[in-house]
């Protein structure tokens, strides 16, 4: 029963990634990103994932420290050590390494990056989460990751043309 409602959870959280990065606003996305890791979290320890669900846990708190604590190298520094602390506490072989790498690479982007520049590196994570939940087994979150990828290249390339329309609004400058 506990594959069965992981792989629900795993779509719930597809049709909430979609929504977040489908936002031009990096508020909204952040928001909608806690209520989609929570599911994601819950995902990853159904299945057994449990390297990968400590550090999707980590990175609800990072996305609610991120919008107090942007551009803090060392808040972004205590949620890298954190991460790989989780990482260490549920290793349970190289494999997990892929959820470590997306975890990482997450933290920097979203602390110290913003627009373009932080969704590239999302994309980035959101790869390495796509072959977490393969990984796991996740059908739902495998989806999920897919079409975030394709969603958030799509809000990359709005994000482009909107810098080209308007040179002076603040996602030029982030570009």
């Amino acid at each position: 029963m506990q594959p069965v409602i992981g792989q629900i959870i795993g779509l719930i959280a597809l049709g909430l990634c979609i929504a977040a990065f489908a936002n031009k606003r990096d508020d909204r996305l952040l928001f909608i990103l806690i209520l989609a890791n929570v599911a994601f979290a819950a995902q990853f320890f159904l299945l057994g994932g449990w390297v990968a669900g400590a550090i999707t846990c980590l990175i609800v708190l990072r996305i609610l420290l991120v919008r107090r604590f942007k551009k803090n190298w060392f808040v972004m520094a205590t949620m890298l050590v954190a991460t790989g602390l989780a990482a260490f506490l549920t290793w349970q072989g190289p494999l997990d390494s892929v959820p470590l790498l997306a975890g990482l690479v997450g933290t920097y982007a979203m602390f110290m990056l913003d627009g373009i520049p932080m969704r590239l590196l999302l994309f980035v994570a959101a790869a390495c989460w796509m072959l977490a939940n393969y990984l796991t087994g996740s059908v739902g979150a495998i989806v999920a990751e897919g079409l975030i990828l394709i969603t958030n290249a799509v809000t990359i390339y709005r994000l482009h043309l909107d810098a080209i329309r308007n040179p002076a609004s603040p996602e030029s400058a982030s570009r």
